[in-house]
């Protein structure tokens, strides 16, 4: 074959290779709807990055899977704001729904000032009683680069992981109030929580700092659909997760240097007395 005609087969094979790529990366179109402003592009290595934008007059931006699950593992790659963050609110989340009597399951990233830590909620709700929140300074900076976070929610515990390292198990007890029974939509949100997020309220959203812009990539899931097959949830997948000795470490190195506020140590908010859970880990 002369050289010019090996270098245009060789030309399409690496066209056709990376569109290959390209689709198998593009992820966001295939298993997600989109609200407000969601913009897509790839990075070095083809993989999709989803950009929520958020400004003055855009209002809250997401992306909301198609289908809805019944146990699995869920993680993405995130990398949140740049500079003062305060008031805004981006999140990594499942949810049965907005009733009163909802299941759901958060991860989410409270905005804060120029050189403070952004503070991550985790916070479980099942059959409408939430109120369960775990919440931790974020030991890095997360506008910086991406960083993995993911949610394993099984019939036993739900567990939150940073990277490699879990901080945070949840457990099932036979008595109280566990998300099991209802199907969950999965959610990536941005949007304007300056009557809550930062300082409880004290520090809003300074719009002159917007647009406001969290990327998203490398999304993954194995998990059951609801009214189909579980996938990849044999013995020694997320199924039966439990943490071992090793992992219940990186859980304690977390509560004692990182923990901002446990509810089970938040006698004002119960006064009737701390939900039954806590005194059981």
């Amino acid at each position: 074959m002369a050289p010019r005609s090996l270098l245009a087969v060789l030309a399409v094979a690496a066209l056709a290779f990376l569109h290959a790529a390209s689709a198998k990366s593009s992820w966001l179109d295939r298993r997600f709807t989109t609200d407000g402003t969601v913009r897509t592009g790839y990075d070095d290595s083809g993989q999709q990055v989803v950009m929520l934008r958020l400004d003055q007059h855009s209002g809250a931006a997401g992306f909301n899977s198609k289908e809805q699950y019944l146990y699995g593992e869920f993680s993405v790659e995130m990398k949140l704001i740049r500079g003062n963050s305060a008031g805004t609110v981006s999140c990594f989340y499942l949810s049965s729904g907005d009733g009163d009597g909802r299941d759901e399951i958060d991860m989410e990233f409270m905005g804060n000032s120029s050189g403070q830590p952004v503070v991550l909620n985790t916070n479980v709700w099942a059959s409408g009683d939430g109120k369960k929140e775990h919440q931790f300074d974020l030991w890095f900076d997360p506008s910086a680069d991406y960083h993995t976070y993911t949610i394993i929610w099984n019939p036993t515990n739900i567990l939150f992981k940073v990277d490699d390292l879990f901080i945070r198990s949840f457990k099932r007890y036979a008595d109280l109030p566990y998300p099991s029974s209802r199907p969950m939509t999965l959610h990536a949100t941005l949007w304007d929580g300056s009557y809550w997020a930062t300082e409880k309220g004290r520090v809003g959203i300074d719009w002159s700092d917007a647009p406001f812009v969290v990327s998203y990539r490398s999304y993954y899931a194995s998990a059951c659909v609801s009214g189909g097959a579980c996938r990849a949830a044999g013995s020694g997948g997320w199924m039966n997760r439990q943490l071992d000795s090793a992992e219940w470490g990186t859980v304690r190195w977390a509560e004692r240097n990182f923990m901002r506020y446990n509810y089970c140590q938040d006698g004002w908010r119960f006064p009737q007395g701390l939900p039954a859970e806590c005194a059981r880990h």
